[in-house]
């Protein structure tokens, strides 16, 4: 799956709905992990940690469609103690570590023993930009504050210990603003980092949302 990388970032506007609600196990456990991916482009990714509510819009997604897919963790029906909240029926996260240091949050899809998972790879302030910027060591905000699934994490405070975590939780979740983005406000392409994956490296399965202020990462 997937490594982080360097970021660039563009802005248009969208539009928010005034009652979100959380998203619920039947939005995860669709059969193509690729709708979900797309889905998730404008849903709200909320975190409750030690009493600081953060939360972001999701910008960017790539999705893994398990076993059959040579850039997933599940490959070939790889099942390890790491991978196994892959295996969950959909709605939970699934969070590794890449190169020992980045916290990377995925999110698990379909249903049980089918290791379906979407990455977050950017994401957009919606609330608690100062939680945010304190765990990324920042003082003000810039354009790679939320570019890169790393960098996503470490804001919110995701870390390994929510692997396998219920996304509908009190300190891990994801709202829905209503916001339903249309196809040209989405720019599929090819998965980043995953030059190993031969043939499926090509795989128009990363998406970005052209819409509010976005962080992309390239």
């Amino acid at each position: 799956m997937a490594a982080p990388n360097s970021h660039r970032s563009t802005t248009t506007t969208v539009e928010f709905c005034s009652q979100p609600k959380k998203v619920g196990r039947r939005f995860y456990a669709r059969s193509s992990v690729v709708d979900v991916a797309k889905d998730l482009l404008g849903k709200i990714l909320c975190s409750n940690i030690d009493g600081n509510l953060a939360k972001v819009m999701i910008t960017e997604t790539e999705a893994y469609a398990g076993t059959g897919d040579k850039a997933s963790h599940a490959y070939g029906g790889k099942r390890t103690k790491r991978t196994e909240p892959m295996y969950s029926a959909g709605g939970v996260a699934y969070v590794y570590l890449c190169y020992g240091i980045h916290h990377l949050f995925n999110v698990v899809t379909s249903v049980k023993d089918i290791p379906h998972a979407v990455l977050i790879r950017a994401g957009s302030i919606v609330e608690g930009e100062s939680a945010m910027l304190a765990r990324r060591g920042k003082l003000v905000s810039d354009k790679s504050l939320l570019a890169g699934p790393g960098s996503l994490a470490k804001a919110l405070g995701i870390t390994t210990a929510f692997t396998g975590a219920s996304l509908s939780g009190k300190k891990l979740w994801i709202e829905d603003i209503g916001m339903s983005p249309t196809p040209a406000n989405i720019q599929a392409g090819p998965r980043i980092g995953i030059d190993y994956a031969q043939e499926d490296a090509a795989l128009p399965y990363r998406f970005v949302l052209r819409s509010k202020t976005t962080q992309e990462s390239k």
